[in-house]
């Protein structure tokens, strides 16, 4: 018997929803082509060529919209912006453009939508995309930034959302995680 047989998908989700991570929403398109999907998915690359990774699953509706389009903005979310993770996760129902009718949007370099309030945006020009079985990796490389001070980002931890404070030294995690 394999390795890969003794580890099963349902075992392998639980594991990985162990690692806490920023959530972003990942948007793509134009007008009523708009689209995007909430990830956790996302890391840096390269400071050398400003660049990151991220990961769609290829039976997504974004999918389609980011080989069309070519480009896609991160947009990391701020701890009072579960609302639109939600939405963009698909939780509660919305589907394309609906997904944008909760808050603010403005456009960057490329034209992809910017979140307004974000802890941070990395607009992206779309490099290459590697396929792995249902996925595919992006990489996009960073057109333009823009940074949100003094707040606190929004984290996905054991399949919930949390917020960690904007200021918080080593001792006050335990505090912020309870």
């Amino acid at each position: 018997m394999s390795v890969e047989a003794l580890i099963s998908e349902a075992d392998f989700k639980l594991s990985m929803r162990h690692l806490a991570g920023a959530v972003s929403v990942i948007t793509v398109g134009d007008g009523q082509d708009r689209t995007g999907f909430t990830a956790t998915s996302v890391s840096s690359l390269s400071a050398e060529r400003p660049s990151v990774i991220v990961s769609v699953n290829r039976a997504s509706s974004s999918w389609p919209a980011l080989q069309r389009y070519g480009c896609f903005c991160v947009n990391v979310l701020a701890a009072d912006q579960q609302q639109v993770a939600q939405s963009f996760a698909g939780l509660d129902g919305r589907k394309g453009t609906e997904r944008y009718g909760n808050a603010g949007w403005y456009r960057l370099k490329t034209g992809a939508a910017a979140l307004e309030r974000a802890l941070t945006v990395l607009d992206c020009k779309l490099e290459t995309a590697f396929h792995y079985h249902s996925h595919a990796i992006l990489v996009g490389h960073i057109c333009a930034i823009e940074i949100r001070q003094g707040i606190g980002p929004l984290l996905y931890w054991r399949g919930g959302y949390h917020e960690l404070p904007p200021e918080v030294d080593r001792s006050g995690l335990a505090k912020a995680f309870g």
